[in-house]
C-alpha cells in the first residue's frame, strides 16, 4: 500500500509491531482507551479506539472494548503497523543562508518548516533543503546530544514509545505532535539544535562530523549565545527577570508540557522587556537550559502566554478589555499571525576550526512586524 507520508509517492509495506504493557499496582480503574492514550507517546484517543475496534488490542489475551476499565496486573498487547525507516532525500528547497563556510551553515528558518524528517514529515524539512544545497551531511552519533532552543530539550521518550507513536498517534507534522522530537522517529544529520516548526529564526547546521561534535558541545555547555524575541500577552511589570520552574509532560495531555513539582527537569529562562503595549509586551528571552517548549510553558506559567500560541492559551483573549471592540481588535490581531509570536533573533557560536567567535542577528519576520505595528 502507499503511505501519504512517504516522499515522492514511494510505496512500501508496513510491518506489524506488538507492544506489551503490564498495568502496575496502584493503578486506579480507568478506561483502556484513555489509559493507552496516556501511556503511549503521541497516541490519540481516536486512533486507540480504532485499534480496539479492529481487534488490535488484547487484554490478558482477549480482545477488549474501549470502555473496559484496566486493573493492576492486566497484560495489554497492542499490535499495529509500523512504517518503514525514513530515507533522507536532498530537495531543491530555497534557503535563507546567513553565513556559510567549510564547516557550518547558518540559516534563517521560516515558520512552518520542520527541522528534520520524522514520521509525520518525511521530507520538505530543513535537513532536506540543506542536503539539496551541500550534497551530504554528517550522520549524528548515537550519543550526540542535540540541544533544543526555543521550546525543546533532550529526547525524553525514546525506544518503543517513539517508534510506536507513528502508528498509534496522529503524525500530521504539527507542533502539538512533537514532530520535532529526536529519537527513533527520524534521522538528524548535521543537526545540533532545533527550532520548533512554527518558530522562526537562526539555526546552525554542521557540514562535517568534527564540526557537529564541537557545536553540540557548545550548546550543551551553554557557551553558544541564543536570544529570542517574542510578543507575550499582558504587560510585564518588571523590566527584566527570571522564570525558574521544572518542566515535564502534562499528565492530562502528553503532547503538552507543564510546570511540575516532581519528576520534571530543571529549567531557567531569563527575560528583559523591549517594549510595552496596551495589553502585550515585546520581550527578549535567553535560555539557561533547553527543555521542550520551555519559553512557551514558562511564559504561560507566569500568566503571559505567547501571543498566537495555539497550544498554551495564546489564541484567546487572555487580558480582557471593555466591550466588544476589544474582542474584535484581538481577533484582528490574531488574524495577522497564525502561530506563536516567537523568533530566534540572535545566535552566537565559536567557529569549530578557527575558534573565532561569530555572532549573527535576524530581523523579525513580516508577521511579527505586522503584529507589533498593529499593537502600537
Amino acid at each position: 500500500m502507499t503511505d501519504p507520508d512517504a516522499p515522492h509517492d514511494a510505496s512500501y509495506e508496513r510491518v506489524p509491531v506488538t507492544r506489551s504493557i503490564v498495568v502496575t499496582a496502584g493503578q486506579m480503574p480507568e478506561r483502556i482507551d484513555r489509559f493507552i492514550t496516556h501511556a503511549v507517546l503521541r497516541a490519540t484517543r481516536n486512533k486507540v479506539q480504532s485499534a480496539i475496534d479492529a481487534g488490535a488490542v488484547l487484554v490478558n489475551g482477549r480482545p477488549t472494548k474501549a470502555n473496559y476499565r484496566v486493573r493492576p496486573g492486566d497484560e495489554i498487547e497492542i499490535t499495529l503497523m509500523k512504517p518503514p525507516p525514513i530515507t533522507l532525500v536532498p530537495q531543491n528547497i530555497p534557503l535563507d543562508i546567513v553565513y556559510e563556510d567549510a564547516d557550518l551553515l547558518v540559516v534563517n528558518k521560516p515558520a512552518g518548516m520542520v527541522t528534520h524528517p520524522g514520521y509525520g514529515n518525511r521530507d520538505g524539512t530543513l535537513v532536506n533543503a540543506v542536503l539539496g544545497h551541500v550534497g551530504s551531511l554528517p550522520e549524528a552519533a548515537p550519543d550526540l546530544m542535540v540541544e533544543d532552543d526555543d521550546d525543546a530539550g533532550e529526547q525524553e521518550d525514546e525506544g518503543a514509545d517513539a517508534e510506536y507513536a507513528s502508528s498509534v498517534g496522529d503524525a500530521d507534522g504539527s507542533e502539538d505532535d512533537d514532530a520535532e522530537e529526536i529519537g527513533a522517529e527520524g534521522p538528524r544529520p548535521g543537526i545540533v539544535h532545533r527550532l520548533d516548526k512554527e518558530t522562526s529564526g537562526l539555526m546552525v547546521v554542521a557540514k562535517n562530523a568534527d564540526a557537529q561534535v564541537d557545536l553540540a558541545r557548545q550548546f550543551a555547555e551553554r557557551t553558544a549565545k541564543r536570544e529570542y524575541w517574542a510578543v507575550a500577552w499582558g504587560v510585564l511589570e518588571n523590566d527584566e527577570g527570571e522564570i525558574e520552574a521544572s518542566l515535564g509532560r502534562d499528565t492530562r495531555d502528553r503532547k503538552r508540557f507543564a510546570v511540575v513539582r516532581r519528576g520534571g527537569k530543571y529549567a531557567l529562562t531569563r527575560y528583559r522587556v523591549i517594549e510595552r503595549f496596551e495589553f502585550a509586551t515585546l520581550v527578549a528571552l535567553r535560555l539557561a537550559t533547553g527543555r521542550t517548549h520551555q519559553i512557551r510553558v514558562h511564559m504561560a506559567h507566569i500568566g503571559h502566554p505567547l501571543f498566537g500560541d495555539p497550544t498554551y492559551g495564546g489564541r484567546v483573549v487572555v487580558y480582557p478589555g471593555p466591550g466588544g471592540k476589544h474582542r474584535q481588535r484581538v481577533a484582528n490581531l490574531l488574524n495577522i499571525i497564525g502561530r506563536q509570536a516567537l523568533h530566534a533573533r540572535t545566535l552566537g557560536i565559536t567557529q569549530p576550526r578557527t575558534r573565532e567567535w561569530m555572532e549573527f542577528e535576524s530581523e523579525l519576520p513580516a508577521d511579527m512586524l505586522a503584529l507589533i505595528d498593529a499593537l502600537r
